[in-house]
């Protein structure tokens, strides 16, 4: 009797794109565009394009993108750090800022639930904020506040030690945390000082600055 021989041909559908990307950080949001790190490498994803490394952005404002990475598609914000294993749970984790063309680090965040913009300075003690700022978030620092003195730019300055009660830059979220209310106009944008930064670890991958709650 013959024997038949079958052979079993199995066809592959092969992506062009694979996954080898270990660290994806988002840097910067705008309109269907996204400045991301990938293993350090820093790309501008445009909507509807896929990068060299296979992560796809979907659509993105200037609030959060939309990534699609190995077929699923999830939300993220500015700041947010992916790892290898793409896991949402390590979403926030991590705070990127990149630097203006001067050097300086803005970061949006908020204070007792006030949406404030920062400004990241290491030479200030404490979150330094002005007299119509302070107003603004409802703090009635001269009452409830400590008079003091403060060395300025400028000179000797009044100021109020206030005590925040929630501050959130991204996804880090700090409680009661020190701050300093300037009786005048300055500093225009507030200060995220030592007060909140001693609680976070410091990093830095080449100009970009990274915080991460201890």
């Amino acid at each position: 009797m013959p024997i038949k021989i079958f052979t079993l041909i199995l066809l592959f559908s092969i992506s062009p794109y694979s996954i080898a990307v270990e660290k994806i950080v988002i840097v910067g949001l705008f309109k269907d565009k996204a400045i991301v790190e990938l293993d350090g490498k820093q790309r501008i994803l445009i909507a509807g394009k896929t990068s060299p490394e296979g992560v796809t952005l979907i659509s993105a404002d200037s609030k959060e993108a939309v990534l699609e990475i190995d077929g699923e598609q999830k939300t993220y914000t500015l700041g947010t750090h992916i790892g290898s294993s793409f896991n949402a749970a390590s979403e926030g984790t991590i705070v990127t800022i990149a630097p203006d063309e001067n050097g300086h680090y803005f970061v949006n965040g908020s204070i007792n639930g006030f949406q404030v913009n920062f400004v990241v300075d290491t030479g200030a003690t404490l979150i330094a904020m002005n007299r119509n700022q302070a107003k603004r978030l409802g703090l009635n620092y001269k009452l409830d506040g400590e008079e003091g003195r403060s060395h300025t730019a400028a000179g000797i300055a009044k100021i109020y030690l206030v005590k925040l009660k929630k501050v959130k830059v991204g996804d880090i979220e700090l409680r009661d945390i020190e701050g300093a209310v300037h009786d005048s106009d300055f500093p225009e944008i507030i200060l995220l000082g030592n007060s909140f930064l001693s609680k976070v670890d410091m990093n830095r991958e080449g100009r970009i600055l990274q915080l991460q709650k201890k």
